[in-house]
C-alpha cells in the first residue's frame, strides 16, 4: 500500500535529510524522491508537484534548480548505503555511460553524439555512471555530466548554464571516470573489480590509472587492439654499421588481439542462469603484454608502443556469431570461467540504467542548468537505492531472491518489468 512505502521511505531517508542540515531542504528533498518513487507517467518537477498537493511547484523548482545547498553530503550518505547494501570484496564497481536525448541546443552539454541507447549518434547529454553491484543486485553510485569540445570551448555557453569554474576544461569520459573512482573511494565504499565495456577499455590512460591505484579490472577493448605475446623480450639490435642501438626494442611485433587468439583453444563456458537456462559463449583467454607502454620508433614501422602491463586477453565468441575482446589484470591463475563471470556481469548496470528512466524519470528533467541536471540524476540515485533497500529486505524476509534488478512496488509502471 501506498501509505506503507511513503513511512518508510521516511524513515529510510533520515540520514538524508540530517545531512542537508535544513528544515526546508528536508522537507523538499523526501517530497522530490517521493515524486520519483510514485506513481505518474512524467516525473518533471512540474507533474511530481501537482500529484503531490502539499509542495507547490516554485519551491520544488527553486530546491532543484537554483537553491543554495550542497550535494556533497547527500553523495556520501548515497555511497554509505550503497556500501552497506552490496559493498564488500566481492562487488563490482562497473563504469559506463548513459544518455539523455535532448530537443534543442541549450540543456547543460547536449550536442550531437553517439546514444548508446539508440545505437546512433542523436542530440543528447552523456552522463558517465558508476554503479556498485554484487549477488547481481545494482545500486548507483555515481552519474557525472561529459561535455563535449563545443561546450568546454565556449565559456559563455558554459557559464549561461552555471558549469561551475573546475569543470570548464574538457575532460574525456575515461578521465571522468577515473575522477569518479576515486571520490567513490575515498568514501570507503568496497568492491573488488572495476568493469568497463571497449569505450572505456581502449584507453591505455583509463587501464593504467585503475593498475596505478592498485585496482583489480576487466574491460572490453576494441578487436584492433594491439598486444605482445607475454614472453616478449626487449633486445638492443645492431644497427647497420655495428653501432648498436641506444634504446631497446622489443624481438617481436606486436598484433592485434583479433589475430592473437586465432590460435588460442576456445572452450564453451557458462556463467550464470538466465530466464531461458544457463548463458554460455566460447571463450579463449591468453596471458599478454598489451602495447601500451611508450611510443618508440621500431625498424621502418614507424612509432609504436612498447609492451606495458602483462594481463589476460580474453575473446568471446557468441552463439550469433559476434566476436568481443577484453583486458584484465586478474591474477595469473584466474579460471577461464571466472574471467567469464567477471566480463559478463557488467550486464546489471545496463538494467539499472533502464530502471532509472522508464521509472524514475531519470531522463524527464526539463531544467537546462549543470546544477540542477545533477541534483535531479543524485536524487534518482537515492530514489533507486531505496528500491534496492526494499528488494534486499523482501529477499531476507524468507523469500526467494529475485533475479532482476527490478525491486520496485510504489510505481504502478514498474509491473510489467518485473
Amino acid at each position: 500500500m501506498e501509505s506503507d512505502w511513503r513511512s518508510e521511505l521516511e524513515a529510510w531517508l533520515a540520514p538524508f535529510v540530517a545531512a542537508l542540515r535544513n528544515k526546508t531542504r528536508g522537507r523538499m528533498c523526501p517530497a522530490y524522491i517521493a515524486g520519483l518513487i510514485g506513481p505518474g507517467d512524467r516525473k518533471s518537477v512540474q507533474p511530481m508537484a501537482a500529484r503531490d498537493g502539499e509542495v507547490s511547484y516554485d519551491r520544488l523548482h527553486h530546491f532543484i534548480g537554483s537553491g543554495i545547498w550542497d550535494e556533497a553530503p547527500l553523495e556520501t550518505a548515497l555511497l554509505a548505503e550503497a556500501d552497506s547494501q552490496v559493498g564488500g570484496e566481492d562487488a563490482w564497481l562497473i563504469i559506463d555511460d548513459t544518455t539523455l536525448p535532448k530537443k534543442g541546443s541549450h540543456s547543460v552539454g547536449v550536442a550531437p553524439q553517439y546514444a548508446s541507447a539508440l545505437g546512433k549518434n542523436a542530440n543528447c547529454q552523456t552522463l558517465v555512471s558508476l554503479t556498485l553491484a554484487s549477488r547481481e543486485v545494482p545500486v548507483m553510485v555515481g552519474l557525472r555530466l561529459f561535455l563535449p569540445e563545443s561546450w568546454t570551448s565556449d565559456l559563455a555557453r558554459l557559464d549561461r548554464a552555471g558549469v561551475p569554474d573546475g569543470h570548464h576544461a574538457y575532460r574525456t569520459k575515461p578521465e571522468i571516470a577515473l575522477a569518479e573512482i576515486d571520490r567513490v573511494r575515498s568514501a570507503g565504499v568496497r568492491f573488488g573489480c572495476v568493469l568497463a565495456d571497449a569505450g572505456y577499455g581502449l584507453s591505455g590512460h583509463f587501464r593504467q590509472g585503475l593498475s596505478e591505484r592498485g585496482l583489480t579490472w576487466a574491460v572490453g577493448i576494441p578487436f584492433k587492439q594491439k598486444v605482445y605475446p607475454a614472453d616478449v623480450t626487449m633486445i638492443f639490435p645492431v644497427a647497420g654499421r655495428g653501432r648498436p642501438r641506444k634504446n631497446a626494442i622489443p624481438d617481436i611485433t606486436s598484433v592485434s588481439a583479433q589475430t592473437m587468439l586465432e590460435a588460442a583453444p576456445w572452450r564453451k563456458v557458462s556463467w550464470r542462469r538466465g530466464t531461458k537456462g544457463r548463458l554460455s559463449a566460447r571463450f579463449a583467454a591468453i596471458r599478454v603484454r598489451v602495447a601500451d607502454g611508450p611510443p618508440q620508433r621500431i625498424h621502418d614501422m614507424g612509432a609504436q608502443h612498447l609492451p606495458g602491463e602483462e594481463v589476460w586477453l580474453i575473446g568471446e565468441h557468441r552463439s550469433t556469431g559476434e566476436r568481443k575482446y577484453y583486458l584484465s589484470n586478474l591474477p595469473g591463475e584466474t579460471p577461464i570461467k571466472q574471467l567469464a563471470g567477471a566480463i559478463k556481469a557488467r550486464w546489471i548496470c545496463e538494467q539499472a540504467h533502464q530502471q532509472l528512466k522508464e521509472e524514475l524519470g531519470l531522463d524527464h528533467f526539463e531544467g537546462r542548468s549543470w546544477k540542477g541536471l545533477h541534483r535531479h540524476a543524485l536524487l534518482s540515485m537515492i530514489a533507486f537505492a531505496f528500491l534496492q533497500f526494499l528488494r534486499l529486505k523482501q529477499a531476507k524476509g524468507g523469500k526467494k531472491r529475485p533475479r532482476t534488478a527490478t525491486a520496485a512496488e510504489p510505481s504502478q509502471n514498474q509491473a510489467s518489468h518485473h
